[in-house]
């Protein structure tokens, strides 16, 4: 039988241990951590506001909504004239759950009217206006178009005063109370609220109303902007209200755009995150590069990226011909105008007699390859600029060998 023989350990020096950790924790204490960095100076919870460095808080909860709302309904929150930071929590809720309660109340309202019936009274208007509501919701749960949440909503009023932050409280109080939704201050669960409307989610008050998807629905915040259509891509937020500026161009009359700004504010960067969520919509993106920004985003999301130079395999024909035929158009005709517009860019002052000439000589070099104004053969191989420079030199004209020879360093390169 072997036996590994391990030397004993040496007991620890537990007051040196200790006093090591000492050390440290001593050390860590005069070491500036990022909680030291972002927290305030100071922070102070009255009854009914909390002041933070110079600023007071106060965080209203919203105890009582109207009946009937219509889209758009909070816009005047929204649109309030004041910075405001509001935190809607919506809960979802189980609907066997729901629907037990319902038939419960449905049960109760129901014995409630018939009681006062045979007594001889007059129904409650307000219990006939609950049954028929709720009778109306059971129906929905049940066939499963609606289903059951609870909707919490915060509202936090900032200021740099206390009689400022007062005043815009009143006003925030009036705005909601025209819209028929009591608002009362959090008093002595002031911190508490505060944090509800931190953007981490936890509501810490809990106090909610129960909606159904189309009372919920009417409660989305970013319906209040002009700028917002049903679908399109995000361009932004809209700095008036805050709202989401979404647009569909395409959808438009004239989809054509044009930004400007001055350098470095980011033009490129929102060319770049159009063409990103237009993609998303299946979008067909072409863009000229010749600075060569977008390379690395066409390859990121699997796109073609062509290269033109003189080296590149890639070329471009101006003869092109897109053989999409129209009826009454003549696609020829255009293009030949085209290439009279490209030839004045290349060549530079083209007298009449000139032009003349080269109208001549780009309908000879297509007839060359078989193209006529017959869309039939439209579909043939195009000519290139070589065949349109060979046609030019064998007219044998003065003004032919003047285009001829703007035209050759095009064709063969510069030596």
């Amino acid at each position: 039988m072997k036996f590994n023989l391990k030397p004993a350990a040496k007991p620890t020096d537990q007051p040196a241990v200790a006093k090591a950790m000492a050390g440290e924790a001593q050390m860590g204490l005069g070491i500036t951590s990022v909680q030291d960095i972002i927290a305030p100076s100071a922070i102070e919870v009255d009854f009914s506001f909390q002041k933070i460095g110079n600023s007071f808080f106060r965080t209203l909860f919203v105890s009582g909504y109207p009946r009937f709302v219509n889209a758009n309904w909070l816009s005047p929150l929204i649109n309030f004239d004041h910075p405001l930071t509001t935190a809607m929590y919506i809960y979802p809720v189980e609907g066997k759950d729901i629907m037990d309660d319902l038939r419960r109340k449905v049960g109760e309202m129901e014995a409630e009217i018939q009681s006062d019936t045979e007594r001889g009274r007059i129904a409650d208007p307000a219990t006939k206006v609950k049954l028929e509501d709720a009778k109306k919701l059971q129906t929905q749960l049940a066939k499963g178009a609606e289903h059951f949440f609870q909707f919490g909503l915060y509202i936090t009023v900032t200021a740099k005063t206390l009689e400022e932050l007062n005043k815009i409280t009143q006003q925030a109080q009036s705005t909601l109370g025209s819209l028929l939704i009591i608002a009362k201050p959090a008093s002595l669960q002031i911190e508490q609220a505060f944090k509800t409307t931190l953007p981490t989610a936890h509501d810490r008050l809990m106090i909610t109303r129960n909606m159904d998807t189309t009372s919920l629905a009417t409660t989305f915040p970013f319906t209040s902007s002009e700028l917002t259509q049903n679908q399109g891509v995000l361009y932004g937020i809209n700095e008036h209200n805050g709202s989401l500026i979404i647009l569909d161009r395409f959808s438009m009359e004239n989809a054509n755009m044009v930004i400007f700004a001055k350098s470095g504010a980011g033009k490129s960067y929102l060319v770049k995150l159009e063409a990103l969520r237009s993609l998303m919509f299946d979008t067909e993106v072409i863009i000229i590069d010749p600075e060569n920004e977008y390379q690395k985003l066409c390859e990121a999301v699997g796109g073609q990226y062509i290269n033109f130079s003189f080296s590149a395999k890639a070329k471009i024909n101006p003869f092109d011909l897109s053989q999409i035929y129209e009826e009454g158009q003549s696609e020829l005709g255009q293009k030949v105008l085209s290439l009279h517009s490209l030839f004045k860019i290349i060549m530079g002052q083209i007298s009449p007699q000139e032009e003349a000439l080269l109208d001549r000589a780009i309908i000879m070099t297509y007839r060359q390859k078989g193209i006529t104004p017959d869309p039939g053969t439209q579909k043939k191989e195009p000519p290139l600029l070589e065949d349109l420079y060979k046609v030019l030199v064998g007219m044998e004209e003065a003004a032919a060998e003047s285009l001829a020879a703007r035209l050759e360093k095009y064709v063969k390169g510069s030596s």
